[in-house]
């Protein structure tokens, strides 16, 4: 008998959700920085076993929106509590509460199983750590507490043979060879997108949204034209820097990730362009697919 389900990832901002749902991929699916805000979109990883298939939804952190695009940001994480076979909140060892209220009573209330993994296990010692999962269990009795560390790998085996335990009989949701539900262009957006929240600094990284405009792939290379928008006249400079040299930086870093992701030759050909507070500009926040 076949089983299915849909497992949804949410949780703080920084908490490690994205080392985890790669973890779970054993691939780089999702972005990884020490930044807030890292993941914008929902991104769903599939795990295809022969006779399972687990989909796991990587969703933006948990925080108090500022400007339009958090707000879309923040209905992917309700959605991602209205629609999982299984939920996963992440905490950091250390936290004591969940403070998010609504998320708070979904977890207390729970009609689908619930795990409570408490990350970052490798900055605690044992008996905090003792503390931490009898606390927990306290506070959520009916969830499932596991203790680990996403950047080591710790305990993730034994939670994702629990996840497979759980999940429902069902068919397949997606054909076994897809791996998630995102085309290639995407991924080439959110590796650029990467590379800038790693290499400027303060607020240019959140103003900034890529778009690919082109993909062609042949038998040894990817030709791929993107466009890197930013909210000021001001931010377009310092993202191309003096004579194109911090914009050849990042498309030398961001080639090198994608011949990685892509495991061929890639030549990328960037642009840079403002769209004035497209943060706070509905359509043009469904133009880059947040609504």
């Amino acid at each position: 008998m076949h089983k299915s389900g849909f497992i949804n990832i949410i949780g703080n901002p920084n908490v490690g959700k994205s080392t985890l749902m790669n973890c779970f991929m054993g691939e780089k699916f999702s972005i990884i920085t020490s930044k807030a805000q890292t993941t914008r979109h929902r991104i769903l990883g599939i795990v295809n076993g022969e006779d399972f298939q687990l989909v796991f939804s990587d969703t933006p952190g948990i925080l108090k929106p500022s400007y339009e695009l958090q707000d879309s940001m923040m209905d992917f994480v309700k959605n991602a509590l209205e629609d999982a076979d299984i939920i996963i909140y992440m905490l950091e060892i250390g936290e004591t509460s969940i403070k998010n209220n609504q998320v708070h009573k979904k977890i207390l209330n729970a009609k689908v199983p619930t795990f409570i993994l408490l990350n970052k296990i490798d900055l605690s010692d044992q008996k905090s750590l003792e503390d931490q999962v009898i606390l927990w269990k306290e506070l959520y009795p009916k969830a499932h507490i596991y203790p680990i560390s996403a950047l080591n790998n710790f305990n993730i085996d034994i939670v994702l043979k629990h996840l497979i335990e759980l999940i429902p009989q069902s068919p397949p949701y997606f054909p076994k060879d897809q791996l998630t539900d995102k085309p290639e262009r995407f991924f080439v957006n959110e590796i650029l997108r990467e590379k800038i929240l790693l290499y400027y600094n303060k607020e240019i990284p959140y103003s900034v949204e890529v778009v690919t405009e082109d993909f062609k792939e042949d038998d040894n290379i990817i030709k791929i034209k993107s466009v890197i928008f930013v909210e000021r006249d001001s931010q377009k400079g310092i993202i191309i820097g003096h004579k194109g040299s911090a914009l050849k930086k990042i498309g030398t870093k961001a080639r090198q990730g994608l011949e990685i992701f892509f495991g061929k030759k890639i030549y990328i050909e960037l642009q840079v362009k403002v769209s004035k507070n497209w943060r706070s500009n509905s359509k043009v926040l469904k133009k880059f697919g947040y609504k």
